[in-house]
């Protein structure tokens, strides 16, 4: 793996239940681990013993906290944009150029397409050739940011707008890849990265998914912990809504599922009234 690489790993008051790190490995990445955590986590001891005084690195959470728009006057601090805000100072201080943050409770990392172009999920093997053709597209466009998909996006079979040509989508969730030359602040207590990649991309911010690899991590509110508490404590509304209040000429609360069984809150996009459509100069009607 490139030396100037990292993998950040967000984690929160669950040392003995980090499975990222174990996935990473498995999938084939050979670069750094890093664990990142804040000064508020009571179980931070137990990263130092398991993790080492190296590979863990602590930071002020209060401190971030008033280098961005938290969009409440709450106090309760149960979230990770402090964490995905701090990685930007942590990797510039550790001396790495580029970065991947990634949430504790990735399962696995798969292709997503066969060779055929077929739609087929396969477990990688060499995730260091994988993250190193990332950040290389990474540097070759104006994007402030590049992720994985994640196994949710291809719901809907042949239906789906990824299998139906949508090769790249405007938005980043869940794993980012990022660089110290190119900083931007996470916005929002929760449901940060929605926040983030419609409020900047309003204003011609660029945020791509890259299709043709994919996440799959545990099911939200199954690992006690991390994000876990606040999710049941305040629920998806009020997750939903701070998008809402970010985008409000856009966004709107909706339900995503089928059925009543499957149904639940969810926000909804309108993307012709978010990012803006810029035509290429190159275009212009010459007199």
């Amino acid at each position: 793996m490139r030396s100037d690489f990292v993998a950040f790993i967000l984690t929160h008051g669950r040392p003995s239940s980090v499975i990222t790190d174990k996935t990473l490995r498995k999938c084939g990445y050979t670069g750094r681990i890093v664990y990142v955590i804040d000064n508020e986590d009571k179980k931070s001891g137990k990263y130092y013993e398991r993790y080492g005084q190296e590979d863990v690195v602590m930071f002020d959470k209060e401190a971030v906290s008033h280098t961005f728009d938290e969009a409440d006057n709450f106090k309760d601090r149960r979230a990770i944009v402090y964490a995905r805000n701090a990685c930007f100072q942590i990797a510039r201080e550790m001396g790495y150029k580029y970065f991947i943050e990634l949430d504790d409770d990735y399962e696995t990392f798969s292709f997503t397409y066969g060779r055929d172009w077929e739609f087929r999920q396969r477990s990688i093997k060499q995730l260091d050739r994988v993250f190193e053709a990332m950040v290389r597209f990474y540097e070759d466009i104006p994007a402030l940011t590049v992720a994985m998909a994640q196994r949710g996006d291809f719901v809907g079979g042949s239906n789906n707008d990824i299998i139906r040509g949508q090769k790249l989508k405007r938005k980043a969730m869940n794993s980012f890849i990022c660089s110290v030359d190119g900083p931007f602040y996470f916005v929002g207590r929760i449901n940060e990265d929605v926040n983030t990649y419609t409020s900047l991309g309003s204003r011609g911010g660029l945020f791509f998914q890259v299709p043709f690899v994919a996440l799959n991590q545990k099911q939200t509110q199954a690992n006690k912990g991390g994000m876990t508490d606040i999710y049941l404590a305040q629920g998806t509304y009020i997750k939903t809504f701070y998008t809402v209040m970010m985008m409000p000429s856009s966004v709107k609360v909706g339900m995503m599922g089928k059925d009543w069984g499957s149904k639940r809150i969810h926000h909804i996009i309108n993307w012709n009234n978010t990012v803006p459509k810029i035509i290429n100069e190159s275009l212009k009607k010459k007199e």
